[in-house]
């Protein structure tokens, strides 16, 4: 059976999830060690020039920080490219290299408050080419339909620091966003993330490209997209005022994205209306056309889903919902809010970006088609949940949780919803989020606790049965003339949820407040007993189960 999975914005194939040993690259990536600490990135002013022909790249990073006293920096920058020259405040500094990361020694006099200072990298190379992308990641070297470059690259997962010199953790993202400059032949256009500064013609029939973003930014977002592209823009009145809308497209396909793109007022309506306001206004929101499926690129999102409905024709829920809307326009926008605006510190807790985000798409359906239309597109969701291995991953060596993030974190969100029991409070605690994380990295524990404490009820045990465990609640129960015998089973020690059920032809609900022990109720049915039945409210992700006591 051939297993797909969402993931950051994208569908792949599970590999490496059940991986025993840790290397000490794992470790210098996934963790901050000596060589990270006591300076954070402030601002990357990153210049590329690609030879498209010979599928290389030169360029040159300015990396702005807070010093705090360092002496030795580990800079991230995968093999085979290479780091050039490195300076410090104009003073060139030596380096060695371990495998995929340059250490450079830095002599420093005491510092006795952080001081901004800048290191700039010159580098070049032949950076990986993606062999699957976006799922196996890398540079992508194509053409468009009439043999013109078509190039940009996805490395999430894969890391920046495969094609430039960085600080490459997500837990330190530029403060002061980051400028990136493409460098191409005078017949392309390089797209870039935020908004464009300028255009500067270059000797060699070159032309360079110059875009800004001053929002902070994860490294893997800042993005090239380079092709024979058109434009075109519209400004969407949103919560924060006029937000530009942008839109670079291959020639050939500008009349099919005027009408595809519709969906993106439709996305920010029913997201502005779940989240609050679109969290770039400074920077715009811009859709690229892409030679790959999709990727949450910020304020520059990757498009390849070939202007069809659904994800590439398919409805993923296979309950017809999803294909009322573009899967990628609405899952990868739902990244700005959580990924983009909201982002993990570490790659373990990767499910804030992805459970949240597969939830946006429940939420836009609702918006549009109404609850009863979301419950059933949630539901279906579950039909490609494996609960093989956690949702939440390793700490500190690089390492994602199980594939189930996306599809199981959206069903952990419906069902934590169904238990509060009111979307007023709901909404406020999804609003409240992406106000109080604002523009900032968090833990799955952050998240936990201001759900908590803003729902009023304690969902610790919650979390854990379906972020740290595989199995499924499974609710057992029994009838004893008119009473209702119940219990959970297969559940972590301790482990309390209340869940909404109907019995018999009863439409109203009966909550029951279960525990690992026997519990019971009296259910007043009008039917004769018995026998009756039982059903659990489809907004709950759980398993049910008759027994004989």
């Amino acid at each position: 059976m051939k297993y797909f999975f969402v993931i950051g914005c994208l569908i792949f194939t599970s590999v490496g999830f059940a991986q025993s040993a840790f290397t000490q690259d794992d470790t210098l990536r996934g963790s901050i060690g000596t060589g990270r600490l006591k300076w954070n990135v402030l601002h990357y002013d990153l210049t590329i020039e690609p030879d498209i022909i010979n599928k290389t790249i030169s360029g040159k990073n300015t990396i702005t920080i807070f010093d705090s006293g360092i002496t030795t920096i580990q800079l991230d920058l995968q093999a085979p490219m290479q780091l050039d020259s490195v300076s410090y405040n104009g003073v060139q500094l030596p380096f060695n290299r371990a495998k995929n990361v340059y250490w450079v020694e830095v002599a420093t006099s005491p510092v006795l408050r952080p001081i901004e200072k800048k290191i700039t990298c010159y580098f070049h190379g032949m950076p990986r080419a993606a062999v699957n992308p976006p799922w196996d990641g890398g540079w992508i070297w194509k053409s468009d339909d009439f043999g013109n470059p078509f190039v940009s690259v996805a490395c999430q997962g894969l890391g920046a620091s495969a094609w430039y010199p960085c600080k490459d953790t997500q837990s330190d993202e530029p403060n002061n966003g980051a400028n990136l400059t493409i460098i191409v032949p005078d017949s392309l256009v390089g797209v870039g993330n935020g908004k464009l500064l300028q255009k500067k013609k270059l000797n060699n029939n070159k032309i360079a490209f110059s875009w800004q973003v001053k929002s902070p930014i994860n490294n893997y977002n800042i993005i090239p997209y380079i092709g024979k592209y058109d434009h075109f823009s519209e400004v969407y009145k949103g919560l924060n005022g006029n937000l530009n809308l942008d839109y670079w497209v291959l020639p050939y396909h500008l009349e099919n994205a005027k009408f595809q793109f519709q969906d993106v007022k439709r996305m920010l309506k029913a997201f502005e209306y779940w989240f609050g306001p679109y969290p770039f206004y400074q920077d715009g929101y811009k859709l690229v056309e892409a030679p790959h499926l999709g990727m949450e690129h910020q304020s520059a999102i990757a498009y390849g889903n070939e202007y069809m409905k659904g994800y590439l024709g398919r409805d993923l829920s296979g309950t017809g919902w999803g294909m009322k809307w573009d899967f990628i326009i609405v899952h990868e926008s739902g990244h700005e809010w959580f990924a983009n605006n909201i982002t993990s510190n570490d790659i373990a807790d990767l499910w804030i970006h992805e459970g949240f985000t597969n939830y946006s798409e429940t939420l836009f359906t609702e918006y549009h088609y109404g609850k009863n239309a979301a419950t059933i597109y949630n539901k279906g969701l579950r039909n490609t949940i494996y609960n093989s291995t956690p949702i939440i991953g390793r700490y500190g060596v690089n390492n994602e949780g199980s594939s189930d993030m996306y599809n199981k974190g959206g069903n952990l969100i419906h069902t934590i919803r169904q238990i509060i029991n009111d979307d007023k409070v709901f909404r406020k605690i999804l609003v409240g989020l992406n106000k109080k994380f604002y523009h900032q990295t968090v833990t799955t524990v952050d998240v936990e606790n201001y759900i908590s404490s803003q729902s009023g009820i304690d969902f610790k045990l919650v979390f854990d049965q379906y972020l740290r465990h595989t199995s499924i609640p499974c609710l057992e129960y029994y009838f004893e003339k008119n009473d209702l015998n119940f219990r959970w089973t297969k559940t972590i020690p301790g482990f309390k949820m209340k869940v909404k059920c109907y019995v018999g032809s009863n439409k109203s609900a009966v909550w029951l407040n279960a525990e690992s022990n026997w519990k019971s109720i009296r259910i007043q049915n009008k039917q004769q007993l018995p026998p009756m039945e039982l059903k659990v409210d489809d907004g709950f992700y759980i398993k049910s189960k008759l027994i004989q006591p």
